[in-house]
């Protein structure tokens, strides 16, 4: 039981710090308050963004692995099936912005040249569209852990 509970608290921990961060990276990514300085700091964010993804992962494994209703009960359920998918939709879409941050990062340290608007506002979408999916996969988890989709 209590290692149900400490696996739960660091998953919803990671879940948490996820949020923050991508949060955070929609509000930095906007033409009218991207400067230098935001740049630097939206490469930052992404940075920790990303780490909070693989722990996010990384303790959702150890859940099915390690908590109580184990391997069998989730790797059976659809639903889990459908967050992984979500989650694994956010992540691919998040290589476009980190890669864009990098390349801004680069360019900005180089010559002090900041993005263009259109650029700027291509990214902020995928990013608005990641934060927009990863508010869907608590859906998908409240379903999941009260066996909605489970056999037998």
């Amino acid at each position: 039981m209590t290692l149900e509970a400490i696996l739960a608290y660091v998953h919803f921990l990671a879940i948490l710090t996820m949020v923050v961060f991508i949060s955070s990276e929609a509000a930095l990514c906007r033409v009218e308050w991207l400067n230098a300085a935001a740049v630097e700091r939206i490469a930052k964010v992404d940075m920790v963004y990303g780490m909070s993804a693989i722990a996010v992962l990384a303790t959702g494994l150890a859940r099915t692995w390690w908590g109580m209703k184990g391997t069998a009960w989730y790797w059976t359920n659809p639903l889990l099936h459908v967050k992984l998918g979500l989650f694994i939709i956010v992540g691919v879409l998040s290589i476009f912005p980190t890669l864009t941050y990098f390349r801004w990062r680069k360019a900005v340290r180089a010559s002090g040249t900041l993005p263009d608007a259109a650029e700027i506002r291509k990214t902020r979408k995928l990013v608005m569209l990641q934060a927009h999916l990863i508010a869907l996969i608590p859906l998908v988890a409240v379903f999941l852990a009260r066996g909605f989709g489970a056999k037998g």
